[in-house]
């Protein structure tokens, strides 16, 4: 049975009537075409997604959403489809038994329409019950319905009017009802649901909207709309923005990366590894036993041999497993926009033809503006949609890079650290981050360019025939100089990244120690060697920049010399070859698709090779050795008394070092105080590190039971008020802080400090004598609350009596830390007496051990230790007596006029200081901004001033700013001449079959395009010059006044040196 008679018995429906179609004033489908084609398409298009859509629900669950009016209104209209889809079925059986002969289409397309509302019922609570708030693929499913029952809407109304008998009451009135249905079912599918229960956006005081913004809302980017209208009112303020989506918080991002490199570093670890096996001999082969006289059997041998030249873990595929997936989105969207994009010419050459023909009808035109509107409507939605997913997908590969960089940072070992600079590990998180998120925008072209310039040569073909083939001869020699213009910009990107390392690493250490340069008076030296540096960056980018401009002027002059040369072949072949409106301004519309294709791509394998000079870079470093997590046994010693526990260790600072501590064996009593004593260099703090992990371990093993707290030798002070420091982050206990603060000797610092302990303290703690960094160092560590201390001398920054005081309060026995694990690092005689354990060590080596007086009895390396510093502490006691100084190095005491004796510190346990100090914390907003040391960057808001832009050009230089503005109208001139050129061209009238000026016509049109070429080359080069001589304008007076460090070194990074 054909399709024909399925729609009607006798065959009198056609499927499909170009007369009634397409040839016709007043076009309309057949019924034929209408109860099958507009009701099956819907209906397969949600059973063809529904599977997917499940599993891709099954794996995605976020919750379940509960019962709302609106998904209760959602269920209603569709058990209401259902039902007036069965009402059609029930008819259509009911004609059957009255006798009435009707076409099997009337009971099938009904059937089917009915079951398809069944599963989008099912579908819609199956989505609440995954937390779904707004459905794309429902609304897609109403749309494509609605539009369909349209134009079936638009063909009854038409036969009602013009043969009212032939109209079926009842199955009228069930179609206008579903109609109805569908319009509303539609209306309700752009709304969003409820958030899911427990959902984080509940929780969340500032969710972002996207979440919970419906699928239309999303596609059109409605849901920014509050944040723009915001901000168009007033500056936008940090508490403005958003809180970020969960699959955008570094939290989620960076795990996802250092899995996937792990996964790599252990494949590469595989493969680089071969494996010989040797299998047992038989037993007459083997040798004879001594006692028994027989062979013995040998085991089967299986060694593992690592080959010299291992394979090198791929950075590239840990980057594409992590977030390959989610971007692989952006290439659908790019292959249905690339298609889109090519449908506006040929559109546009229907819409000339349809001007041409006087005899179509009106309303093709009409048809045509709508398609054309309509294409490039989803093109720009598709376009948006594409970028969108591309920007998210670059700031989540720069997270990650940034934290796996950061992580790797805080692991590596210490022969790792002298191959990477501070400056290079800065550059790897700021600019070789910011180039993979650069290129995640545009590295879709590697592919769609060759697409688009495929689509474009064929569609050339069909409109000029084979004169197209001049212009892919021009595109293929061009090839070669963009490749030459990538390998040497290749060559000066590294070039230009190890100037950057070193004027970083030169930057940073100069601002560290900025006193030192200044005392010395050192500046005119160090900036001749920072000047150094950045002339050889300043030459590199010279010559980057005229490449940049060689590479430009291919850009433009490419699409151009494509057209030039296939217009020229067009008309010189032939004389009869006749330029006119439609082959002109189809092929011009072409050439302009074929313009960013060609500009892109040089500028995509540009952006590569930087990238892969970028990948290698952090290939290196993050493949460097990282600290052995096991050197360290947690969990050992679990049921023992003693915290710690050594047998027979060596450590090293590498693996190929020589060892520095050697047969180290002890064992330390939970809650005991431990001095290590030893002459400089014994290897004092290097056995701390290796209780730390820091050291790698070449035999023996290390036990410690519980968390550690360390205090380094050199105070490390955060850019942050004294309590923050102290409290680092944790959870604030008043009671414990000022018990902490007090112990620590701290409350008469806090007495003098503009805003007490809510002043500033400046970065590595400028604004604090060498004592109070110490001390707030200790506080910081006593405050954390561990089980084991490990302290690094931190007693020989203070004075002798402060000392005392710290040791009293907090270390020695009676202190706040009297139940904890206590390692002292320390040079202190008076200290030893009170110890439970004193280490001595030698070369590297304990050589003694015991309490004072176990090694007062042996006169061994301790006594001698004694003999040695005992001189140097009678004299500092004897300062201290005669003195009686109040701090130490410019501490508060002496500036307060309160003396001290040797034995106690002032105030320190006097209630008046420490009220003083919990005021400090709670005083106005004059006395806190008086401790202020810096101060955060103010970005002015509103238009661009004039004054800027007139301050930047004198910078530059009037002369060549001038000249930059008078080349880039040129380039847009030349651009409009020649399209306007084009276009009088088209208009030369034909005399027997021919235009005779086409030869004038084509030497002018070359002429403007090659003036647009070397108008883009020179202002190119010298808005590239211009930038290098602004470059060396020192920066404005108030941009380098109380500014942090961090501060100097983000705007060092810029290669222009901007401000």
């Amino acid at each position: 049975m054909g399709i024909d008679r399925f729609c009607s018995l006798d065959g009198s429906d056609p499927f499909w009537d170009w007369n009634r179609t397409w040839h016709s004033s007043n076009p309309d489908l057949t019924q034929c075409f209408q109860n099958t084609v507009l009701v099956w398409v819907p209906c397969f298009y949600l059973w063809l997604c529904t599977p997917l859509y499940c599993l891709h629900l099954r794996h995605h669950d976020r919750g379940y959403i509960c019962m709302t009016h609106l998904n209760k209104a959602k269920t209603v209209l569709g058990l209401l489809l259902w039902a007036v889809c069965w009402a059609d079925v029930f008819y259509s059986f009911w004609e059957r038994n009255q006798g009435v002969a009707i076409a099997p289409v009337y009971l099938v397309s009904p059937t089917i329409l009915g079951i398809t509302m069944l599963l989008a019922v099912w579908l819609i609570q199956y989505e609440r019950m995954k937390g779904v708030q707004s459905s794309g693929l429902m609304l897609n499913f109403w749309l494509l319905a609605v539009l369909c029952a349209t134009v079936a809407f638009r063909s009854k109304i038409l036969q009602a009017l013009g043969q009212p008998s032939s109209a079926d009451v009842f199955r009228y009135t069930t179609f206008y009802t579903y109609y109805t249905l569908l319009l509303l079912s539609l209306l309700l599918s752009c709304l969003s649901d409820s958030p899911p229960l427990f959902s984080q956006a509940v929780k969340d005081p500032n969710p972002c909207p996207e979440l919970g913004a419906s699928f239309l809302s999303k596609i059109t980017f409605w849901w920014i709309t509050g944040l723009l209208v915001r901000g168009y009112r007033r500056p936008l303020e940090e508490s403005d923005l958003w809180s970020l989506n969960p699959a955008d918080q570094s939290q989620n991002i960076v795990p996802q990366l250092v899995r996937s490199w792990h996964q790599e570093c252990s494949k590469a670890k595989r493969l680089s590894e071969t494996s010989a096996y040797f299998p047992k001999k038989s037993a007459g082969g083997g040798a004879p036993d001594e006692g028994t006289g027989q062979p013995v059997e040998e085991e089967e041998i299986l060694l593992v041999k690592t080959s010299q030249k291992g394979r090198e873990p791929s950075l590239l595929l840990a980057l594409c497993r992590a977030f390959g997936p989610y971007f692989l989105v952006s290439s659908f969207y790019k292959i249905i926009h690339d298609i889109l994009m090519f449908m506006g010419p040929e559109i546009l050459r229907l819409l000339i033809q349809f001007v041409n023909d006087s005899s179509a009808p009106s309303w093709r035109g009409y048809f045509y503006t709508a398609l054309l509107f309509v294409c490039t409507c989803v093109q720009t939605l598709i376009l948006q949609k594409y970028f969108h997913v591309c920007f998210v997908t670059g700031m989540r590969l720069r997270s990650a890079i940034v934290g796996a960089v950061y992580r790797k940072a805080l692991v590596i070992t210490s022969a790792a650290r002298r191959s990477s600079t501070v400056g290079e590990i800065v550059n790897l998180m700021s600019v070789d981050a910011q180039r993979f998120m650069d290129l995640v925008t545009y590295i879709n072209m590697v592919w769609s360019a060759p697409l688009q310039v495929v689509l474009a040569l064929y569609f050339l073909w069909q409109t000029l025939g084979p004169s197209v083939l001049a212009g892919v001869a021009v595109m293929v020699l061009m090839f070669p100089i963009n490749a030459f213009i990538a390998m040497k910009n290749k060559a000066f990107q590294v070039s230009q990244m190890k100037s950057k390392d070193n004027r970083i690493k030169l930057m940073n250490e100069l601002l560290n120690g900025i006193k030192v340069l200044k005392l010395y008076a050192w500046e005119l030296a160090f900036r001749d060697k920072v000047s150094e540096i950045r002339e050889t960056e300043l030459s590199v980018l010279k010559k980057s920049a005229f490449l940049g401009a060689m590479s430009t002027f291919t850009w433009v002059c490419t699409p151009f010399l494509v057209a030039l040369s296939t217009f020229g072949v067009y008309v010189l072949i032939d004389e009869r070859n006749i330029l006119d409106a439609q082959k002109a301004f189809v092929s011009l519309a072409l050439f302009n698709l074929l313009r960013f294709p060609l500009s892109m791509l040089p500028m995509v394998i540009s952006s590569m090779v930087e990238a892969s000079v970028s990948l290698k870079r952090l290939r290196v470093f993050l493949s460097h050795e990282e600290l052995e997590e096991d050197s360290v046994d947690k969990t050992a010693i679990a049921a023992s008394s003693d915290s710690i526990v050594i047998t027979n260790s060596t450590f090293g600072w590498s693996r190929t070092d020589p060892p520095t501590l050697k047969r180290i064996s002890v064992q330390i009593p939970e809650g005991s105080l431990v001095a290590v004593v030893g002459h400089v260099g014994s290897g004092k703090s290097s056995l701390l590190s290796a209780l730390l992990g820091e050291m790698h371990k070449h035999e023996g093993s290390v036990s410690m039971r519980g968390s550690v707290a360390y205090v380094p030798q050199q105070a490390w002070i955060q850019n942050a008020s004294m309590r923050e420091n102290i409290v680092f982050g944790r959870e604030v206990k008043d009671s414990w802080y000022w018990k902490v603060v007090e112990a620590c000797a701290l409350l008469p610092d806090l007495e003098i400090l503009p805003a007490g302990d809510a002043t500033e303290i400046g970065e590595k703690g400028v604004n604090l004598s060498g004592g109070q960094k110490q001390r707030v160092s200790l506080a910081r560590a006593v405050y954390c609350d561990r089980a084991v201390y490990l302290l690094d001398d931190p007693l020989s920054a203070v004075d002798a009596h402060v000392g005392k005081h710290i040791f009293e309060k907090v270390i020695g026995p009676q202190g706040v830390l009297k139940d904890k694990t206590r390692i002292l690092v320390t040079h202190g005689l008076s200290y030893l007496p009170q110890a439970d354990l004193i280490l001595v060590m030698v070369d590297g080596e304990i050589t003694e051990m015991g309490s004072f007086p176990e090694l007062m009895g042996r006169q061994e390396a301790f006594a001698e230790f004694l003999r040695t510093y005992a001189s140097t502490q009678e004299e500092e006691e004897t300062d201290v007596t005669v003195e009686k100084k109040g701090q130490e190095n410019g501490g508060p005491a002496a500036l307060l006029g309160k003396p001290t004796s040797q034995t106690s510190v002032p105030v320190a346990n006097s209630t008046q200081p420490a009220l003083k100090g919990r005021e400090g914390v709670g005083q106005g907003g004059k006395e806190q901004q008086a401790g202020r040391l810096t101060e955060a960057d103010k970005a002015n808001t509103g238009r661009v001033k004039l004054s800027v832009f007139w301050e930047y050009m004198k910078a530059i230089g009037l002369a060549l700013s001038f000249l930059s503005a008078f080349l880039f109208f040129s380039q847009h001139l030349a651009s409009l001449a020649s399209n306007y050129w084009l276009s009088l061209w088209t208009d030369d009238p034909v005399v027997n079959g021919t235009q005779p000026s086409s030869r004038k016509r084509l030497s002018v049109y070359g002429a403007l395009g090659l003036s647009q070429g070397l108008s883009v080359f020179f202002y190119s080069i010298s808005v590239s010059f211009g930038g290098i001589l602004a470059s060396r304008v020192p920066a404005p007076d108030h941009a380098v006044q109380r500014p942090a460090v961090a501060h100097v070194l983000l705007r060092a990074h810029a290669p222009a040196g901007t401000w």
